[in-house]
């Protein structure tokens, strides 16, 4: 979500800008292109500016699709600024809140843990990691961070390793375990002398770097279109060819679910769900030149969007509400058997 690429190699304070002007053009993505532009600005050195950014969201009128996610960012961002009453207030009320996204809890734990807040990052990643993944039979791969920020701040508090620690090492992937990857005397090593360590510590981050590409290089989610009840109507009244694809709303969420499920069944990893809405779909159709009725454009529409970050997670986490905007929760509506 960050931006990675060096502050000497990128106009960050341009970037934001660009992003700022996109988010005015399509007020739809404007949460997910704000929530960039601030990460710019704070890699600039604007960190005042990003927390404008931060407020202009939390303070719109729209609702939110990741409110915990933004004031998390805001009070990492704050922190870092010597606003550490006000950061500390928005951690203990994203706390409060136990937000089913793993990203928040991630986002606090690390502003606690790398201001030497080592006992609250643990409680924060703890209590995160209990509520996400007690009982889930296979930790989604969103919650990986979860486990290993864990992991890595009880190393650093000398703790015996339970249960999750164990999960933990049992999904780590990197020839270098955890336990040599978060061992607390890995700094020192940074100013030997002995050749042999420092190439060690050499391998050691070439296998972190090896993880963290890994991580950035996933494929996006194979993700399958979703439209609200409103959108649909607009849909098959505007163009009504697409009626055979869409004979009704209802068949229209059945059939998401079942070809969700089918994919899972057949072991395709990475499933998720993004919601259209027919002016960005009819923009989507302009910009190849092709008639909305085209059904062709669905599946290219539907990956557009998943590669612009706009995919949810599909099965949603224990307890989160359904996908379809019931409101109901997953397991009562279309996560029942």
């Amino acid at each position: 979500m960050r931006p990675d690429t060096p502050a000497e190699n990128v106009d960050h304070t341009a970037e934001a800008a660009r992003l700022e002007r996109t988010a005015g053009l399509y007020p739809e993505d404007a949460e997910h292109l704000l929530l960039q532009a601030a990460a710019h600005l704070e890699l600039s050195g604007d960190r005042p500016g990003a927390t404008t950014l931060y407020d202009r969201l939390l303070a719109s009128g729209t609702p939110l699709e990741k409110p915990y996610l933004v004031r998390a960012l805001k009070a990492s961002n704050l922190w870092e600024y010597d606003h550490e009453a006000e950061a500390r207030a928005i951690i203990d009320g994203v706390r409060a809140a136990a937000p089913r996204d793993p990203a928040p809890w991630v986002i606090v734990a690390e502003a606690l843990e790398s201001h030497d807040e080592l006992e609250a990052a643990q409680d924060t990643f703890t209590q995160g990691t209990v509520l996400l993944l007690t009982d889930v039979p296979e930790p989604p791969y969103s919650t990986l961070p979860l486990l290993v920020g864990r992991h890595r701040v009880r190393r650093m508090l000398g703790a015996a390793h339970d249960e999750w620690d164990a999960l933990a090492d049992t999904l780590h992937s990197s020839p270098i375990s955890l336990d040599e990857l978060h061992d607390p005397k890995r700094v020192w090593s940074l100013g030997s002398d002995n050749p042999a360590e420092l190439q060690a510590e050499i391998s050691r981050l070439q296998a972190e770097l090896s993880a963290y590409r890994e991580a950035l290089s996933r494929p996006f989610p194979v993700a399958v279109l979703h439209w609200s009840a409103p959108e649909l109507a607009e849909l098959t009244a505007s163009y009504p060819d697409l009626t055979t694809e869409y004979p009704s709303h209802e068949e229209h969420l059945a059939t998401i679910e079942a070809s969700l499920r089918e994919l899972a069944t057949s072991g395709t990893p990475n499933l998720g769900i993004v919601t259209a809405t027919v002016p960005s779909y009819e923009a989507f159709a302009a910009s190849e030149a092709a008639s909305p009725s085209d059904t062709i454009l669905l599946p290219q529409y539907a990956t557009t969007l998943a590669a612009r970050g706009l995919a949810v997670a599909w099965p949603p986490q224990r307890g989160s509400a359904c996908w379809c905007g019931s409101g109901a929760a997953y397991g009562e509506c279309h996560g029942a058997e």
